[in-house]
Formats: structure tokens, sequence, C-alpha cells
């Protein structure tokens, strides 16, 4: 598939859906506390989604013979994405919770991403630093989105990030290109060489979205549970994932029309440092 830049218009429409799908992972992030359930998030996201004029664009996504249910994904802990809301799964404090939400509006896609721990916790410094270096790792990322780079110096910046703070890359996701359909052209690893890859042009608007896990070693390959979805970093005790969308410009920093990173990153109590 062609690499797709996108015309003044649809960049327009590309940025309205961003900014409204971050409000709306705000929205949701707020109401993350103990003792609500990850089905409750999803309900109030599919509400407001609905509200914007929106539809969900992971509820029904295919992949094979499998069908995702939900509106978002939630992911606990050692989960990296695709996490199943669900009643029974009730927020404690100490859970490291990945929302990945994504939108279809006026045609076309928005897609977020970001993780957040729930309240404090004697155990919350480590997971605080997996989510700060993955968070960090993300604006690595975008900073070397610039017209005339390639796709491998985005991959390079995040994956020398995080392996220099003695954390694994998960390798089976990768970002992608957004418009009219949620994956596009380009692939975008978390990990690579630079100077590879496709050329970085005007108009090519792309989700970044490092996902980062405690595992032993640079690169780590996830297991799916029996649920078919489900993502786990094998290994790990605990994963973060955040996402962007940028517009690349030329030789210039990259548009950031939407981004899965607030403060604090501790949510329903103090900032976890």
């Amino acid at each position: 598939m062609a690499i797709k830049l996108k015309s003044p218009s649809e960049i327009a429409i590309l940025r309205e859906n961003a900014q409204i799908l971050q409000e709306i992972l705000e929205r949701v992030v707020r109401e993350a506390r103990a003792g609500v359930s990850t089905l409750h998030l999803d309900r109030l996201a599919g509400r407001l989604i609905a509200d914007a004029g929106g539809r969900p664009s992971f509820k029904g996504y295919r992949v094979g013979r499998y069908i995702y249910p939900a509106n978002i994904c939630t992911s606990l802990d050692a989960e990296v994405v695709h996490g199943i809301p669900k009643a029974e799964r009730i927020l404690k404090p100490g859970d490291v919770l990945s929302i990945d939400i994504g939108m279809i509006r006026q045609g076309f896609c928005a897609d977020l991403a970001t993780t957040v721990i729930i309240e404090e916790a004697p155990r919350a410094p480590h997971e605080a630093r997996v989510v700060r270096v993955a968070q960090e790792a993300l604006w690595k990322g975008i900073e070397a989105a610039r017209g005339g780079n390639r796709v491998g110096d985005i991959s390079s910046a995040i994956q020398r990030y995080v392996n220099s703070h003695e954390l694994s890359v998960v390798t089976n996701f990768v970002g992608h290109g957004i418009g009219r359909q949620m994956h596009e052209e380009p692939q975008v690893p978390n990990y690579g060489s630079p100077g590879q890859g496709p050329l970085l042009r005007e108009g090519m608007v792309i989700c970044i979205e490092p996902m980062v896990a405690d595992g032993e070693n640079d690169l780590i390959e996830i297991e799916v549970l029996e649920d078919n979805w489900t993502a786990v970093a094998p290994g790990a005790t605990v994963a973060a994932h955040f996402e962007a969308m940028v517009l690349v410009r030329e030789h210039a920093p990259p548009d950031l029309l939407g981004l899965g990173v607030f403060e604090p990153a501790t949510v329903g109590g103090a900032v976890s440092r």
C-alpha cells in the first residue's frame, strides 16, 4: 500500500478529530480510579465518542476470525495492549492502566493511547519509572519525525532511549500512518536503525506509539492470552504504552495533532516520581 500524503482539508479534519479524541481520553482518565471497573471506562468512552458525532474505530475491528468487542482497550500491569474492558476488572491502587482509544468521524480516524498509575502504592516507584521512560521515548520519537528524516530515525530514537534505561521495547506492534483507515503506511516500528525505511515527507500523518516493558532483553515479543486479544509481555511485571498523532513538515519539527500524555501520570492520588 502506498503512503498517502494528506491535503490541507484532510489535515484539518484529522486535527479536529485528534483534538476531540484527546479531550475524550482526558475525561476517561479522570474517571480511572480505585473501585472503578474497566467496563465503566469503556462505556463512558463510547458515550463521549457518540456525543462527538463519531464512532469507535476499535469495536468490530477484525483480525482474522476474531472481532474486537469493546470501544477501547484497557490493559493492566504487564499487559501491553488490547486488554478487553470487563465488569469484573476493578481498578485498585498501584495498577498500571494503559488506555488505547480510536475514533472515526467525518470519514477519518484518530488514534491515541496513554498509561497511568492508579493512586499511590508501595510498589509505585518502579512502575512510575517505566511509565516515565515510555512517555519520554514518545517525545524522542516525535522529535525525530521531521521531513527529510526516515522512519528508522524515529524507530532508532525510541529504542536507544528505552534501552539506555535498561527497559525493553515491544516488537510485535508498530506505529503507523493514519487517515481514512486506522492503519495506513508507513509502519513505524519502535526499534531499528537510523537512516533506514521510508522517507518522511510533508503531508504524512503518522501515529508514533512506543510500547515499553521491564523485560530483561532490549527487545521483547508479546504473548496473546486465551481471549485472542490481550497482549502480555512475558517475564515482565509492568508495561506502558503511549501514542500521539503527528503531521510531518518539511525540514521542520512535526505538528502535534493529538497527544496521549497527561500530567500527573498517577491518577486518583499524588504523583509518583
